[in-house]
């Protein structure tokens, strides 16, 4: 199966579950995002969300990075808000749409909106809407001590196949590896209703860099 992306905008494109609508970012959303990245969970696990994070850079990444790649077919960033409030409660993004090994999914879910199960809900409808538009594999990249992320990951479909030593250089330096988890267009999805979770606080998310990482 091959990505088919007939009909699509990516710079319109959104996804909607019954809590939550995953669209693209707007210039208004720079102080939500500016928010959330003070969190010292993100910004350990997150490595391409700058430190100390400033407004300057959040509106950098609402009006520019979060854009790279849907103006350029790569893939797609998102602000994830509550359908009923309109808040944006995370990011998530699908990147590398036609890499063999499987497109990515990363993501981060702002401290006030943790423990609501919106990382799985929205991992799964991200990958969803990937397997409706031909991809037949998607992964996630999670370091093996970010356990919340891991436990998402499972909750949301996706199995663990392995681990990618030495695979990320962290803030500091130091080298760190990623666990491999992957869902196939075959393999049954979300695996409990969505509701109160000890929700993680980030999947590996880079945010949109030529790469989605810079991004942000």
């Amino acid at each position: 199966m091959t990505l088919d992306l007939t009909g699509v905008d990516l710079l319109t494109e959104s996804v909607s579950t019954h809590r939550l609508l995953l669209r693209p970012f707007r210039v208004d959303d720079a102080e939500a995002v500016c928010q959330a990245c003070q969190d010292e969970d993100i910004q350990r696990w997150v490595v391409a969300v700058p430190s100390p994070y400033t407004l300057d850079d959040a509106r950098h990444f609402v009006s520019e990075l979060a854009w790279e790649e849907r103006r350029t077919g790569t893939g797609l960033q998102f602000a994830v808000a509550e359908r009923g409030s309109g808040r944006v409660a995370a990011s998530v993004g699908l990147m590398r749409l036609r890499a063999s090994i499987g497109a990515e999914i990363g993501y981060w879910v702002a401290p006030w909106a943790r423990g609501h199960g919106y990382a799985a809900e929205a991992t799964d409808a991200l990958a969803g809407w990937a397997f409706r538009h031909g991809l037949h594999r998607v992964v996630l990249l999670i370091a093996p001590e970010n356990t919340g992320s891991c436990r998402t990951a499972e909750r949301a479909g996706f199995r663990r196949e392995g681990r990618l030593r030495e695979a990320e250089v962290a803030r500091q330096g130091e080298r760190r590896d990623f666990v491999l988890y992957a869902r196939l267009a075959t393999d049954p999805g979300l695996r409990e209703p969505a509701g109160r979770h000890d929700d993680p606080k980030t999947g590996h998310q880079r945010h949109a860099r030529g790469t989605e990482t810079r991004r942000k």
